[in-house]
């Protein structure tokens, strides 16, 4: 039986992504995410991997674009403010095709905010907040073990779809300590990479870009782009399900606040309400599938953000109007808590008694 060991989760992300086989990561310092910098800088080396520092988060990324060129998936971790400066290499990556692996440890904002953790970053991950019509998959993890599944499954998503994945989550969850089982080394870096720049000896020219001055060739390629989008919209769904079926009220809300929602619907099923929870493993694509089959019942959802209300936008789109949608907010670095999402659980109780 595999043994649990007690880590930090930054340490989690670090340390499993070596044992699926990533080797080249170009981190940046910056608060709360350091631990993964501090851990891949003495932990690659002894596996025969490459560390580097870049003088910035705007190198780093060009960096990975090279390295994803050569054909070696690399990975980047950063915060907000660093990955605010990775956008136009973001646009860049997602246009020429180019997978990577970003771990996006959110801190409150806007600007340099605080190192408190939050979920402000939600936007500009999931709306993408470089230029042009282009995604990311963004996962949300919402636990330790939950990190393990989700470092593998983007590492697979980013090779399967040639395209950066986010791992997005916040300076609490990162921080905490949790116990986990890790998994056995595997490479799974490997895939076909038919595309990728070696040399031409023996074959034709092969050209990595995002740019052409020819119309027809950058519609032809936003296309292209758009039924890959449509194809991952499709196929890559995911989140989970707690006490929904009878719920006449159902929380969604991802990453460390569905830790606390899960709490809260315990504690209001113990109190003789019927509540249940979504909780989004990927934030892009919308787990939109989520909401097509809501219970008769159901009288509204209430959405729950370490931000001023950005999925918000997102689940009252995917309802289309069939129940009213409802938000718990918390800024600056505050953390809702299970007692404030059981009061105002209870008031729409009572209002759908009215």
């Amino acid at each position: 039986m595999a043994r649990k060991v007690l880590m930090k989760n930054n340490e989690i992300i670090a340390e499993t992504a070596i044992r699926y086989g990533i080797r080249y990561y170009f981190g940046y310092p910056i608060t709360p995410q350091n631990e993964i910098t501090e851990y891949m800088a003495k932990r690659l080396p002894e596996v025969g991997g490459v560390f580097f520092q870049p003088e910035s988060e705007l190198a780093g990324i060009n960096m990975a674009a090279g390295c994803s060129g050569a054909g070696k998936l690399p990975m980047l971790s950063t915060s907000g403010p660093g990955f605010s400066l990775m956008q136009e290499g973001l646009s860049f990556m997602s246009a020429a095709e180019l997978p990577c692996i970003i771990v996006d440890v959110m801190r409150a904002g806007p600007g340099d905010g605080d190192i408190a953790g939050a979920q402000g970053d939600y936007h500009q991950v999931v709306k993408c907040g470089g230029h042009g019509d282009y995604h990311v998959i963004a996962i949300a993890p919402s636990s330790g073990e939950s990190i393990v599944h989700d470092v593998k499954r983007s590492i697979e998503l980013a090779s399967r779809y040639r395209t950066p994945v986010i791992m997005l989550l916040d300076g609490l969850l990162a921080q905490m300590s949790e116990p986990v089982t890790l998994p056995q080394p595997k490479d799974i870096t490997q895939y076909e990479k038919n595309w990728i720049l070696t040399g031409a000896k023996g074959r034709e020219r092969r050209i990595i870009t995002s740019y052409t001055a020819n119309t027809d060739e950058a519609e032809a390629l936003n296309m292209r782009l758009q039924r890959k989008y449509r194809q991952i919209q499709a196929r890559e769904q995911r989140w989970q399900e707690f006490e929904t079926k009878d719920a006449e009220v159902i929380l969604v809300a991802f990453g460390i606040v569905g830790r606390i929602a899960i709490s809260a619907v315990k504690k209001a099923r113990r109190d003789g309400l019927k509540v249940g929870l979504i909780l989004p493993s990927t934030l892009w694509p919308v787990s939109e599938k989520a909401f097509r089959s809501l219970p008769s019942g159901l009288r509204s959802l209430l959405v729950i953000e370490e931000n001023a209300g950005q999925m918000v936008d997102d689940i009252s789109l995917a309802v289309n109007g069939a129940v009213s949608v409802e938000r718990l907010t918390k800024l600056g670095g505050r953390v809702p808590s299970e007692s404030e999402i059981l009061k105002l659980v209870k008031k729409l109780h009572n209002r759908s008694k009215d």
